[in-house]
């Protein structure tokens, strides 16, 4: 096939226009569904960092929503295999104008004695971490969200309550550094408890567990949920990962949404390919004729035919992955609303399988028109006139 490599160039580019249309179509619809591959592979298949594998969440049974007793903290940190366990209340809140989505952000109260145990790889200065432990209405912010907000230390934060009423203002008395997750605030659990109703008071939202060993998680996770089946407030306990996966169900049915975009984006894809593969064989077959006369069979004939078809695609494939490469960085510097996304990129099995994916397009769309002129006879073919 290599001898025939200039001959399938040429023929490539004969009509440049067309081509080079057919090539932005491919790699405007491969910049998507690269994209949308990178995102379902970051949801479902992404490694947790070492620090992330050792961490586990435990929940009400039920939902999110509701609350479990604290005492259950005392029984978790006595299970083997646990480190430490800290308090993890969400706050809600709104910040300015909560309509704006830039103003929206995750906001946690916590035990700011026990963060440095169970989130070793929140870097946070020294100073800081006491800083923010020493002052009762003072916060830690995530790197990516005080550049965001211009947030510096020793501003004030106001909060306008909403799962627990009432105006409150912070202080921001540290900035922490995270490769997964730097866009949260957190605030003081013990400052948030006095805000409180009386029936609140004892409860909270969730448990974030250290455990000693990745091999501990499930392990650990069966032995918490074990102990409170049969309480009134039963628990569901999984990986920090699964927790975070989790949250996409908001969303509802995440993997189908994705399948069927990537569906009709491929369709629409082998729609344009075949459209314009289909032109290009109508207008050659008097030239195939005279490649049969030649000496061409109809093998090579089609096999040429499809190179020039699966060259075009690979060409649209190569200019869609480096679009959709470059729309990464945009994606990482959005806030991130339901999923950590700040190492998001088009990793390498997605790259392979867009660029399998164009040159399967290349030959399905191009596999019957070159299939019937390679058969044409000879004399019909000369004869042909469009």
């Amino acid at each position: 096939m290599t001898k025939y490599l200039p001959l399938i160039l040429k023929n490539a580019l004969r009509n440049r226009r067309r081509s080079a249309l057919t090539i932005i179509s491919i790699a405007f619809s491969l910049c998507l569904l690269g994209l949308l591959m990178a995102l379902y592979h970051a949801f479902y298949f992404s490694e947790p960092t070492s620090d992330q594998a050792l961490r586990v969440v435990t929940r009400n049974r039920v939902s999110l929503t509701n609350p479990m007793p604290l005492s259950y903290q005392q029984k978790i940190r006595q299970t083997p295999g646990v480190r430490d366990v800290m308090i993890m209340q969400w706050y809600g809140g709104a910040y300015k104008d909560a309509r704006d989505p830039g103003n929206m952000f995750a906001r946690f109260a916590v035990e700011p004695d026990k963060m440095a145990t169970v989130y070793p790889d929140w870097k946070l200065p020294e100073d800081q971490r006491q800083a923010f432990a020493r002052d009762r209405t003072g916060c830690v912010v995530g790197r990516k969200l005080a550049n965001r907000h211009n947030f510096r230390i020793g501003d004030r934060i106001p909060l306008e309550g909403d799962i627990f009423p009432g105006k409150i203002e912070l202080t921001v008395r540290g900035i922490y550094d995270s490769n997964t997750d730097n866009e949260n605030m957190f605030l003081q659990w013990d400052y948030l408890k006095e805000m409180m109703s009386n029936r609140r008071m004892d409860m909270t939202s969730m448990f974030v567990l250290r455990v000693e060993r990745v091999e501990d998680v499930t392990g650990v996770s069966k032995s918490v949920d074990e102990m409170f089946r049969n309480a009134p407030f039963q628990t569901k306990t999984e990986s920090e990962q699964a927790f975070a996966i989790s949250f996409l169900a908001f969303l509802g049915n995440v993997k189908l949404f994705l399948f069927s975009i990537c569906g009709a984006v491929t369709f629409t894809i082998l729609l344009v390919s075949g459209n314009t593969m289909a032109m290009s064989a109508r207008e050659r077959v008097r030239e195939v004729g005279i490649l049969k006369t030649l000496g061409y069979t109809p093998g090579s004939i089609q096999a040429i035919i499809l190179a020039e078809a699966v060259c075009i695609a690979m060409a649209g494939g190569v200019l869609g992955l480096a679009m959709a490469q470059g729309l990464t960085s945009f994606v990482r510097s959005a806030p991130s609303m339901l999923a950590d996304l700040s190492r998001f990129t088009i990793p390498a099995p997605v790259a392979v399988l867009c660029l399998l994916l164009a040159a399967l397009i290349g030959v399905v769309s191009c596999w019957i028109p070159s299939w019937t002129a390679a058969r044409r006879p000879i004399v019909e073919a000369l004869r042909f006139n469009d």
